[in-house]
């Protein structure tokens, strides 16, 4: 699995603008957020009546340099980390998306995938109107101009959200107005928090620690909140029965120090770990992750076992953004550029190997040699997620159906084509249990083939 994006947003006061510029708080949180997506990143800036912006391919520390960004002065501003679930892998798509329109401008740093973002392009050519990109974010700004034309930027954004159907988790300028908004069913994260001489809002409260502020609160599945002077107002324009939130934020995509919708995830990991000893025990010497999500996980299952805690894998941290290589020893070379074993915590040992989820088979497999190749006489599996058996349409770059082993497979195939002594999934009542969240709140299209929201062809679960 891909990691997505990260949005962020930037108010700071007047008086505190010319010493702390919006544009290096938006780094900051950026490069926090940076896990969550490493193809391009952008900053764009309010100055004046002008958007000023620094957009590139590649990770924060190497768009931005210290003499660009006091480039960017002003005080109010949005930035984005970017990994693509729609639109290609180029500059163009790079964001913010900024929009110079007949009364204004405005700027949109979007996280999430609209179901329906081909059909609303459709129509908006069928107008006349011309897009850039390929992006879902071009849609929503199309949308919103015509909106702005007419009504007022609140007005303007309840009617865009009306007409959207997906995730989305938005850091919005509109001329001098800054907002966060979350879908109605509140797939993706996001949250504001006060920083000194400002506010912020992020993806993750992550972002918001790095720039030694306070969270406040998650913004409300279906809220828009404004940022002002005087802190956050909110606005609750759309309401759904329940909530959809995507469980693999807990399990793989957030930092474990992030709090997502009052859930601290290293609990939730911790937990997931517990679950899992309590429903697939096995007799072992060890337990060791496949870092870095496998890790606190690991840390649940072996306190919970008594089984001891070892690391076994040790993952390459500079290794940046990695390519897929041509030919299989090239492939084999990449795996074990990103992790190398250490063979004395793993000779002679029967290991427990837990990752957070089996998606194709082919990197557990290669693990797992690995494992065996440094001397471990058993090497079990156990995953922090259940099976994977359905494609994600709501931002996750996973995989298609064809390509999901377990979608296609028996539970003794998978364990067979990884090369595992044996494989225990972590159960659906198991992952429920371990994030404290409602059923009825989550998003398990991906592990129960049953949507939050119809899409052509699948189930709808409401």
């Amino acid at each position: 699995m891909k990691e997505e994006c990260g949005v962020v947003g930037v108010l700071m006061h007047k008086a505190d603008a010319q010493a702390k510029p919006a544009s290096l708080q938006i780094y900051y949180a950026l490069y926090a957020l940076q896990h969550r997506g490493q193809e391009s990143t952008g900053i764009t800036v309010k100055n004046g009546d002008k958007l000023k912006s620094i957009k590139g391919m590649g990770l924060v520390p190497e768009v931005y340099s210290k003499d660009e960004l006091l480039k960017l002065e002003g005080r109010l501003g949005v930035g984005h980390v970017r990994y693509s679930t729609t639109g290609d892998s180029n500059i163009v798509n790079c964001q913010p998306l900024m929009v110079n329109y007949k009364n204004g401008n405005l700027a949109i740093a979007h996280n999430g995938n609209l179901v329906n973002g081909e059909e609303l392009r459709d129509e908006l050519e069928s107008e006349g109107r011309i897009f850039i990109t390929s992006s879902d974010t071009e849609v929503i700004a199309h949308l919103l101009v015509k909106a702005l034309l007419i009504h007022d930027p609140l007005e303007s954004i309840k009617a865009v959200m009306s007409m959207l159907k997906g995730s989305y988790s938005l850091a919005i300028m509109i001329d001098d107005r800054l907002f966060a908004v979350r879908d109605p069913l509140g797939f993706k994260p996001l949250c504001v928090g006060e920083i000194d001489g400002g506010y912020v809002v992020a993806s993750e409260s992550v972002a918001i620690d790095t720039l030694n502020g306070k969270l406040t609160r998650d913004v409300k599945a279906g809220e828009v909140v404004e940022i002002t002077e005087n802190g956050f107002e909110g606005h609750q324009m759309l309401t759904e029965k329940n909530c959809a939130h995507c469980v693999f934020e807990y399990i793989y995509f957030a930092r474990p120090d992030s709090i997502i919708d009052g859930q601290l995830v290293y609990k939730v990991r911790e937990q997931i770990g517990r679950e899992l000893a309590k429903e697939h025990p096995v007799n072992a010497d060890i337990v060791s992750p496949v870092p870095d999500s496998g890790i606190t996980s690991a840390i649940g299952y072996s306190d919970e076992s008594g089984i001891n805690y070892r690391e076994g894998l040790m993952k390459n941290r500079y290794i940046g953004r990695t390519f897929i290589l041509p030919g299989q020893e090239m492939r084999e070379t990449a795996v074990r550029l990103k992790m190398n074993t250490i063979a004395e915590n793993l000779k002679d040992r029967k290991v427990i190997i837990l990752d957070d989820s089996i998606v194709r088979g082919t990197t557990s497999r290669r693990i797992i040699e690995m494992v065996r190749n440094a001397g471990a006489k058993e090497v079990h599996a156990r995953i922090g997620s259940p099976a994977i058996i359905a494609p994600c349409y709501m931002g996750i770059d996973m995989a298609t159906r064809e390509e999901l082993i377990a979608a296609q497979k028996p539970l003794d195939y998978v364990k067979n084509a990884i090369t595992a002594d044996s494989l225990g999934y972590l159960s659906i009542e198991g992952l429920i249990k371990s994030i404290g969240i409602d059923r009825k709140e989550l998003c398990l299209g991906c592990l129960t083939e049953r949507y939050p929201i119809k899409i052509v062809g699948e189930e709808c679960s409401r």
